[in-house]
């Protein structure tokens, strides 16, 4: 099992570099940009490389992108996270996510309900 999954992630980031080495063929300017812009955002400053690992496997888990979330694992075990580190992540991530399925739920989906029931009405 543990070698099927190792598998499933040598291949999606095969798959990944795959497919950004065609794109990048067919339109190599917009690729350069792109390339030059994300370099720039994960380089070392204020916060560490480490910390912008976490805060993009964060982002990638939130946003549910397979693709981002095993290459920012990666990105995370290459800048030196322990696995506790990664996990605390996770868990923030899950927080957040959590909490924005309940600051709609109490504002916008209230607020809806009665709205519609007074259309009932």
């Amino acid at each position: 099992m543990q070698m099927e999954s190792r598998n499933t992630t040598e291949a999606a980031l095969h798959d990944y570099k795959m497919g950004l080495g065609i794109f990048t063929e067919k339109m190599p300017e917009l690729a350069e940009q792109y390339n030059t812009f994300t370099e720039h955002c994960f380089r070392e400053g204020v916060l560490s490389k480490k910390e912008k690992q976490l805060i993009a496997l964060g982002i990638s888990l939130y946003s549910q992108d397979e693709y981002c979330i095993i290459y920012h694992t990666k990105g995370c075990l290459d800048q030196g996270c322990s696995e506790e580190e990664i996990l605390e992540a996770i868990g923030v991530t899950a927080a957040f996510g959590g909490g924005a399925v309940m600051s709609q739920a109490v504002t916008l989906v209230q607020q809806s309900i009665q709205h519609l029931n007074q259309l009932k009405q």
